[in-house]
């Protein structure tokens, strides 16, 4: 169908502005990008914007001599992929139970539910919750105080709901329980939203300082976003490269480093592992999910 004068101008206008919104939302990480690749001195002079006036690896080369960047590196790492894990499996399993109408007192159990969705017992509650059972400084309160999300749950209940009854029947008259049911039928099918709330999750995992500023004073435990913000908000040159006598030798002698270029070369290492993890997972969120999995 051959498109009016309008619609040509209406279609170009649309086009002009998504772009324009794209640069805008991608420009601040470019620019961050860009200053870490740049000498440090030449970024306080201004200017720099799209491209490295002085390119140089120093940034990353003095952040990466601090251990606690590698070690905080390695906890998120394993905190996101543990945390991911074990949430996405818990909750699911719930929305599971939450998805069949026969579950006794289904309806109160979900009034719960949706009431720790507005209201929290507070921080000084939780804390003291968190520190009752001794988990203060531990490796697993970075994951288990948020390893359910009712959120999550309403989503992926939502979606076992969809599921054609049939799927279920033919499992039982196969000989299938309910967990052989869950495992063989319903998390093979469920790729999609199952990939989706645990893009999702990881992000949370990745991203949330507040856990560790809150619950976690030893520096070998502290997640990467913490520590970022602990470096930020004190003096980064003599926080980083302060426990590692070779970074702090290179420091005082090249004055080439700034607080912005150390401050960028941090932020792109947390940042840069979890946006790359996007195109992994891109596939199920257009993928079919009952194709072919039922013949009537």
């Amino acid at each position: 169908m051959r498109l009016s004068l309008g619609d040509k101008i209406m279609q170009r206008t649309i086009y002009i502005l998504l772009t324009l919104m794209a640069v805008i939302m991608l420009y601040p990480f470019w620019n961050a990008l860009v200053i870490s690749f740049n000498q440090g001195s030449d970024t306080a002079l201004g200017g720099v914007t799209l491209w490295p006036r002085v390119y140089t690896f120093e940034n990353y080369y003095i952040v990466f001599q601090d251990h606690r960047l590698l070690n905080s590196f390695l906890i998120t790492v394993l905190r996101t992929l543990s945390g991911t894990a074990l949430s996405v499996f818990f909750t699911a399993l719930l929305a599971y139970g939450m998805s069949k109408k026969t579950l006794l007192y289904r309806k109160q159990y979900m009034v719960f539910f949706m009431v720790t969705m507005f209201f929290s017992g507070g921080l000084i509650p939780t804390y003291l919750l968190i520190r009752s059972l001794h988990m203060l400084d531990t490796f697993w309160v970075l994951i288990i105080p948020g390893i359910i999300s009712v959120y999550n749950m309403i989503v992926i209940r939502t979606f076992f709901a969809a599921l054609p009854d049939g799927l279920e029947e033919s499992a039982k008259i196969d000989g299938c329980g309910n967990y052989g049911i869950f495992f063989k039928i319903v998390i093979p099918v469920s790729g999609p939203v199952l990939a989706t709330i645990a893009l999702f999750t990881a992000v949370g995992y990745w991203n949330d300082w507040f856990t560790g500023a809150i619950y976690i004073t030893k520096d070998n435990l502290l997640p990467i976003q913490t520590l970022l913000r602990q470096i930020m908000n004190s003096n980064i040159m003599t926080e980083i490269g302060s426990s590692n006598a070779i970074a702090l030798d290179h420091m005082n002698r090249n004055r080439t480093v700034t607080t912005k270029s150390l401050t960028m070369a941090t932020m792109m290492i947390a940042t840069i592992p979890i946006i790359l993890t996007y195109p992994f997972l891109q596939k199920y969120f257009v993928k079919g999910v009952l194709i072919g999995s039922l013949k009537e």
